[in-house]
């Protein structure tokens, strides 16, 4: 199962812990086959056949293909030059 660090919670829940966003909001994790990448979005509630990882009040949900990819994988985020968030899958540590 996806993992997450310590810093990919807090982003989680920043994202999704905000006055405007409705209980049990979370990070959405996809396939998107015509670019060949993940997707994240903010999403209220998982959609049918996701997958609903939840680590200290941070949830994800992950379609069943994302899942599968990212089974042994860990999430982790890193702050960009502007202060944007970036997250990164990696290796999960023993």
């Amino acid at each position: 199962m996806l993992t997450l660090t310590d810093h990919a919670v807090t982003a989680v829940r920043g994202l999704t812990h905000q006055p405007n966003v409705p209980d049990g909001t979370g990070l959405r994790i996809s396939t998107d086959p015509s670019r060949g990448a993940l997707t994240l979005t903010v999403a209220a509630a998982p959609q049918m056949g996701d997958e609903v990882i939840d680590t200290a009040g941070a949830r994800l949900f992950l379609d069943s293909e994302a899942a599968t990819m990212l089974d042994d994988k860990s999430l982790d985020v890193t702050t960009d030059s502007q202060g944007g968030l970036e997250f990164r899958v990696g290796e999960q540590q023993p």
